[in-house]
């Protein structure tokens, strides 16, 4: 998404989301050698292409593959200089990272601990993977059972659960990246191959977050199916999404015990103090599904009379008989 800052009526910049971290590794500091590199591993076929590590889902001697198309882990917004042409990471209240793999909040196991500590009481909980939630219905006589009953078709991104607890004792979390809208990736690989020296290439391509699709459609309909279930049997659903995320979400009246929500929203943050780019706890937030749902909508209705008028507006261009 192209998007210039007010005042005058010449732009002194240009804004467009690129690369934040590429294979784990912020872009702000590769060389450009490096960034070569990985550009020129998306012209392999993908059976083709060397496996590249991902440091957030690795341990120690136990090196796991990135799984990401691309390996475009985050994005951030860029500014370029009308005047000078310079380009810079955009600072500010624009300065934030958008998470586009879930599996970049698995750095150094920090949602698991936080969640499992404010819910739980435990700091070192065990993490159970893609947990079976909802099943197919039994067939009735003469159904076709390609399908079969019993089978998953919901499942629960982690279950976090104490050590040796009995009763078990445990809580569901989900975990939310952002999708994009706008142009692919792949033209930011061929501007990177075509950019020569080490100054910052410019995003080649308009594009945003797409937190529409990301939160009211596609987190909200796991909320409203998942939370029912849990809250009867007394567990709590944990949350985690990225600042960004969180901040284009509408506000969320809150409870102050987590005895009494439903819904607990771990909200992570990014500190580049060091250097690099880490993974921090952030804000939490414990609120109801029905709250968390109008969280997510973020909208108000209009009134009836407003409504109307826009009908009759488009009534009004529509071509007549």
């Amino acid at each position: 998404m192209d998007k210039n800052k007010p005042g005058g009526s010449k732009p002194k910049s240009q804004y467009r989301y690129g690369i934040a971290e590429w294979y784990g590794r912020p872009f702000l500091a590769l060389t450009e050698q490096e960034r070569r590199n990985f550009a020129q591993l998306q012209k392999i076929l993908k059976k083709a292409r060397p496996a590249q590590a991902c440091p957030f889902q690795s341990r120690q001697g136990h090196p796991v593959a990135c799984n990401k198309e691309g390996g475009v882990c985050s994005l951030r917004l860029y500014e370029r200089r009308t005047d000078s042409g310079l380009v810079r990471p955009a600072s500010g209240e624009l300065a934030h990272i958008s998470t586009t793999c879930p599996s970049r909040f698995e750095e150094d196991q920090t949602i698991y601990r936080w969640v499992s500590e404010t819910i739980l009481g435990c700091e070192n909980p065990l993490v159970v993977a893609e947990v079976g939630f909802l099943e197919r219905p039994r067939p009735e006589a003469g159904a076709d059972t390609r399908g079969q009953a019993g089978d998953d078709v919901g499942r629960i991104d982690r279950v976090l659960v104490v050590p040796n607890s009995k009763p078990l004792a445990w809580c569901a979390l989900e975990v939310q990246a952002v999708y994009f809208q706008g142009r692919a990736m792949k033209f930011d690989f061929e501007n990177i191959l075509q950019h020569s020296g080490q100054a910052l290439p410019f995003p080649a391509a308009p594009r945003r977050p797409d937190y529409r699709s990301s939160g009211p459609k596609r987190l909200m309909p796991q909320l409203q199916i998942k939370v029912p279930s849990l809250r009867r049997w007394g567990k709590k659903m944990a949350v985690v999404v990225d600042r960004a995320f969180f901040g284009a979400m509408g506000k969320m009246d809150v409870v102050k015990d987590v005895s009494n929500c439903d819904v607990a929203w771990f909200v992570a943050s990014y500190d580049e103090s060091s250097g690099g780019i880490r993974l921090r706890r952030g804000d939490l937030h414990l609120t109801t599904l029905e709250r968390s749902v109008e969280g997510l909508t973020a909208g108000t209705p209009v009134t009836l009379d407003v409504f109307e008028q826009r009908i009759i507006s488009k009534l009004q261009r529509l071509p007549q008989p």
